[in-house]
């Protein structure tokens, strides 16, 4: 019994011979929906007005960035070279972001900044001259090429790390298709 004696008392309602009880709610749901709307307005000012934590999402970037980061090295310990390894590094944000500036500095005069080619042909359509594949591109890049008049020089010595690096930043322009790109040359490769 509550400490109001009428609290317990049901309020009749009467409509169109339709008899409705008013009944009191029980104390545990309406303090179970206050709480919730309390979590609701703190969680809403946490996030999205004083972006006091990162959000869900931001978490699971930084989360999936740190694990790729993580495969990267372990990638880079194994000293392999191939398709999936060259690959997986492609996804790998600081691998990627190293490679942009092994481009900005060894091959933007050719490729131009963005990849879409100049004297050197277009990285960001879907047409490769020497192969698309990974290990395709590593090789071109360290050991260089010529076909049809064009030379590609060797850049294996900027090291092994820095061709990876490279490569890695090439794949992640292929299929973006900048505009004002180079006409496409070499033939279609489709993964």
């Amino acid at each position: 019994m509550s400490a109001d004696p009428d609290r317990d008392k049901p309020i009749v309602h009467e409509y169109d011979g339709i008899i409705e009880l008013d009944n009191q709610l029980p104390l545990w749901w309406l303090y179970t929906l206050y709480g919730t709307v309390a979590f609701a307005i703190i969680y809403w000012f946490q996030y999205e007005i004083l972006h006091a934590s990162p959000t869900p999402e931001k978490e699971y970037a930084a989360q999936v960035a740190e694990s790729r980061e993580a495969e990267s090295a372990r990638l880079k310990k194994l000293g392999t070279i191939d398709n999936k390894t060259l690959a997986a590094l492609a996804k790998d944000v600081k691998t990627v972001d190293q490679g942009r500036a092994v481009f900005a500095a060894n091959c933007a005069a050719c490729h131009r900044a963005d990849g879409a080619g100049l004297v050197g042909p277009n990285l960001t359509d879907k047409f490769w001259l020497h192969g698309g594949q990974p290990e395709q591109i590593w090789k071109t890049i360290r050991d260089g090429a010529t076909r049809e008049g064009a030379v590609m020089p060797p850049w294996k010595q900027l090291g092994d790390e820095k061709v990876v690096a490279s490569v890695a930043y090439v794949l992640s322009l292929r299929n973006t298709n900048v505009a004002g790109g180079k006409a496409p040359q070499g033939e279609p490769f489709s993964e």
